[in-house]
């Protein structure tokens, strides 16, 4: 019964979305008043895909078994929890989680948007239809998570469990809130693009929608960031895993967005570029949903899921970027500006919009060309941090330089440029600074040098902004934010450390900088899984620290996951990672001494606090 019932809401939603669509369209074509019919339509529509997902929800509390998506991914003894975030922690349940936001979205912008036009809002909401629509068709078609299994089963097969995790939990709704804010950019540019629409109130309107987005996506991608640090044991922030990457990749874009709309809000230019820029937010989100779950890319993170889905999407995505395509070059009449960007807060802007997007190629590149490649000579690569590092490192140089000098530039044109001797004394002091950790280091002292000191100028700039009256505090909160995160990487790649033996219980070893003993491994029986608890102690300089990693032994499904275990302070982490050797008594244990990863948590949440602030006008 709940199943009708799910099955049931998402067909009425679908005829509701074309209803939606023809009377938002009629609006447009006739420029009447808006409908009040079009307001209930799309709350209606909102309602019956939230009740749609609240019985899949229950499916998954219930533990009800004749549905597959349950039987697939949940099981009785897994906590509640879990169960709840089964619901969406599957690919059929992410993507009714996904149409659920999207419908939610289209229903705030259409009821805080109304001192925009009528033409604009109604075609806006005609757009957002169309991609409603198309999910709504890609679940029936591919993806129904309210398919039943005859005869119903008495258990299931359990949900993954190193996706039993609690920052993993909620790390999809947040990310789908960051992804999926982009759709009200895609659908307001090209509505904004026909009406003639690219004002400055658009830009303001434009900026609230990518501020939105972009926080999300930020604590969305910190959020699991996190989780792949301690679940996974892979002992750092990032490790350019390519489905990591894909959710990099419109955060680059919004980056660039929101900084873009400033210029069109204060000085009504760069209308194409940030018209770009929205469309292709959007399009890098849905291509990124399409590498997920097609199955393409090899990753920890995607779904197992059948070739149908991905040419579905495939499909559709050709289908959106074929219309932004056919719509902006039909529309797009902007006349050049003949405004003087010459030493000015806008040249800044574009010239790290330049690098933005270069940053943007690098990754979409290293994360794509390894697909083309097996397709073409079936031969199998894959790119790793040094492919990524040599690329972005040499020009994160000189975007770092331009971003301190950009915030002392004003909206127009210099007469002059002022140097202020606080500057200098502050690039000097960063040149020495990096030149004495370079050199502490043996490394290769010139190119340390300059990247050092480009981010603790950067730094040292943003500290001195906070005085600086001109700025908001949400771009000083987010510069400054930035500065430490950049920093905080720079350093923590620098003076990490990473130690491996192999040892069984009772037994030690000497190394060149520390002692590391295996002292014993402690059973122990948890709620639906065996924990083998080890005790390690690593000594260096009569400093000793005790770790308790555990290795969890999961019936329903059969897996082995590793827990790390880790000692947090302001400048460092500690921790210990360990596995069995196969057919041996012996553990596997990994000591990894890592810098400043608190600081690096702590600056992507200030840059989330930044776009929240940005939100509220007066700050």
């Amino acid at each position: 019964m709940i199943n009708l019932i799910g099955n049931y809401s998402l067909i009425f939603a679908l005829i509701i979305s074309l209803g939606t669509m023809f009377f938002s369209f009629k609006n447009f074509k006739y420029n009447n008043i808006l409908d009040f019919n079009l307001i209930v339509l799309v709350f209606l529509q909102f309602i019956l895909i939230f009740c749609s997902f609240c019985t899949l929800l229950l499916a998954f509390i219930n533990s009800d078994f004749s549905n597959l998506a349950v039987y697939n991914n949940s099981h009785t003894t897994k906590p509640l929890f879990y169960k709840i975030s089964g619901s969406w922690g599957n690919h059929e349940g992410s993507l009714l989680l996904w149409l659920l936001v999207l419908s939610l979205f289209s229903l705030i912008f259409l009821i805080q948007s109304k001192k925009l036009s009528v033409s604009f809002r109604s075609l806006s909401i005609f757009f957002q239809q169309i991609i409603i629509v198309g999910f709504i068709l890609f679940i029936f078609y591919t993806s129904n998570p309210f398919q039943l299994i005859i005869p119903t089963p008495n258990e299931g097969l359990g949900l993954n469990p190193i996706l039993q995790d609690p920052a993993l939990a909620i790390h999809p709704p947040i990310l789908y809130l960051g992804y999926v804010g982009s759709s009200i950019i895609f659908s307001s540019s090209l509505a904004a693009l026909v009406c003639k629409y690219t004002t400055n109130q658009w830009a303001r309107d434009i900026k609230k929608w990518t501020l939105i987005s972009w926080i999300f996506l930020t604590i969305g991608i910190m959020l699991g960031s996190i989780w792949a640090y301690y679940e996974l044991g892979w002992g750092g922030f990032w490790f350019w895993d390519p489905v990591e990457n894909v959710s990099l990749m419109p955060w680059f874009c919004l980056t660039a967005l929101l900084h873009c709309s400033s210029v069109l809000e204060k000085r009504s230019s760069l209308q194409s570029w940030t018209i770009i820029l929205a469309l292709c937010t959007f399009m890098l989100s849905m291509s990124g949903t399409f590498l997920v779950r097609s199955g393409i890319l090899n990753s920890i993170h995607t779904f197992a899921n059948d070739p149908e889905r991905g040419i579905f999407i495939l499909i559709f995505l050709s289908c959106l970027i074929l219309l932004s395509l056919i719509i902006y070059f039909k529309y797009n009449n902007f006349e050049k500006s003949n405004k003087s960007f010459f030493v000015s807060k806008e040249t800044a802007i574009v010239i790290n919009n330049w690098f933005m997007m270069y940053f943007l190629a690098v990754v979409l590149i290293g994360t794509i060309y390894p697909i083309f490649l097996e397709v073409i000579t079936k031969e199998k690569i894959s790119v790793g941090p040094p492919y990524f590092n040599q690329l972005i490192i040499p020009l994160l140089i000189p975007f770092l330089f331009i971003m301190s000098i950009g915030t002392k530039l004003d909206w127009i044109k210099n007469k002059e440029i002022n140097v202020r001797y606080k500057k200098i004394v502050l690039l000097i002091l960063s040149v020495l600074i990096s030149y004495l950790i370079a050199k502490h280091l043996n490394t290769k002292i010139l190119y340390s040098t300059v990247l050092i000191s480009a981010a603790l100028y950067l730094l040292f700039i943003s500290i001195l902004d906070l005085k600086n009256d001109k700025l908001k505090w949400s771009q000083k909160t987010s510069h400054l934010a930035f500065s430490i995160l950049i920093i905080s990487i720079i350093l923590n790649s620098i003076f990490s450390e990473e130690q491996s033996v192999n040892l069984k219980a009772g037994e030690e070893k000497k190394l060149s900088k520390y002692t590391i003993r295996f002292e014993k491994i402690s059973k122990s029986q948890i709620e639906n899984y065996t924990s083998l608890k080890a005790e390690i102690w690593v000594s260096q300089n009569n400093n000793e620290l005790i770790f308790y990693p555990e290795l969890r032994l999961y019936k329903v499904p059969e897996t082995i996951t590793s827990e790390a275990d880790i000692k947090t302070n302001l400048f460092n982490d500690n921790l210990v990672v360990v596995n069995y050797l196969k057919d041996t008594d012996y553990l596997n244990i990994r000591y990894q001494k890592k810098p400043f990863m608190l600081l690096i948590w702590i600056s992507a949440l200030m840059l989330a606090v930044g776009g929240i602030l940005g939100l509220r006008k007066k700050y």
